[in-house]
């Protein structure tokens, strides 16, 4: 497939798309209708159905019964850690062997031109940044994905959490079911700002940003800290009147949702003539730039708080005015500085 009708590729041999990213219309003020109702599949398909399936899955076939879960044991909990290590394996893994390991569909599409596994890098465990983003997934991530999932299920056998019947209360439970992306995004955006300030940046995020090429297997490689924090989306439903099929809802959004910000492609070829976008190319530019887009934008908060790039020239115009600014004020500051102490 051609990937230049859909975008260019630099000397570098790095891809880009041809159209700017948008963000969702959800949130325009007039609301724009149409414009909705055009975005509302993208909303559900295919990435949405499939975190919402898996948690259905999960309640059905995985999840103990509730008479157990009233009583926290090893038992159960290394049954979950053991069920969440092989879905995330089988699941990533379908991405990372389609992409990166039979190089199906070569770099078309790819943001990054290079494959992460062409060179060594000493900020990864043994060099190598899949062995490294590997070991904390399975280490730190799952670890503390089960953990907080334990949790929560423990906290619902015992009637610590509300719990909402779908029979009794089937419209309040799809209006959670319909909003838990949007807390997603709440979230993310929040803890993302948080843990980019400079003390929290140096000592845990930037063991995320290691993987400035990101791939699969990024998606969740990050400090055990950083997985509390961002796994930590399915403690809303301690407080929310919900159920516990949606909170796993919730923590699949943030567990198996991290892959498509992740895969470093913007689609990923399905047979001959099948595309399926990634909508990952907002993420990408974060992991390139570090200090913009730390949503994903289904709610517009980097336009609202100046921390967009939509991958456009003006976009990048932006960034460059934003960094020169910062400059300015840190030069004044630092001149301040100089003139009070030459003073004393």
């Amino acid at each position: 497939m051609d990937d230049l009708k859909y975008g260019k590729r630099n000397k570098r041999g790095d891809w880009a798309p041809n159209d700017p990213v948008e963000t969702a219309p959800l949130f325009a003020f007039p609301p724009k209708l149409m414009a909705i109702l055009k975005w509302l599949p993208h909303y559900f398909f295919p990435w949405n159905v499939i975190f919402a399936l898996s948690a259905v899955a999960y309640w059905a076939w995985v999840i103990p019964p509730v008479e157990t879960m009233k009583t926290l044991a090893i038992g159960w909990a290394l049954w979950l850690y053991a069920v969440n290590a092989v879905c995330v394996f089988l699941f990533y893994g379908a991405f990372e062997l389609h992409l990166y390991v039979l190089k199906r569909q070569e770099n078309r599409f790819k943001y990054n031109g290079r494959f992460p596994s062409d060179q060594k890098n000493n900020v990864f465990w043994f060099d190598r940044q899949n062995v490294d983003n590997m070991l904390r997934t399975f280490l730190s991530g799952v670890t503390i994905w089960t953990a907080i999932e334990v949790g929560m299920l423990w906290a619902y056998a015992n009637g610590y959490a509300p719990w909402l019947t779908f029979a009794e209360n089937p419209w309040t439970l799809a209006l959670v079911a319909l909003v838990v992306p949007i807390i997603h995004e709440f979230h993310f955006f929040c803890i993302h700002r948080l843990i980019h300030v400079p003390f929290l940046y140096k000592w845990v995020h930037s063991v995320h940003h290691n993987s400035v090429n990101p791939s699969p297997w990024s998606s969740l490689s990050m400090h055990p800290v950083e997985h509390f924090l961002y796994l930590g989306t399915a403690f809303y439903h301690l407080i929310l009147p919900s159920n516990p099929v949606l909170m796993l809802y919730q923590l699949h959004y943030a567990g198996f949702g991290a892959i498509p910000g992740h895969v470093g492609f913007d689609k990923v070829e399905v047979g001959e003539d099948k595309l399926v976008d990634s909508h990952s190319y907002a993420h990408y530019l974060h992991h390139k730039y570090f200090e913009v887009n730390y949503g994903d934008a289904l709610i517009p908060l980097d336009k609202w708080f100046g921390t967009w790039h939509d991958g456009s020239p003006e976009g990048e115009a932006r960034m460059q005015e934003r960094y020169r600014r910062r400059k300015e004020k840190l030069a004044a500051r630092k001149a301040r500085t100089e003139v009070r102490g030459a003073a004393e």
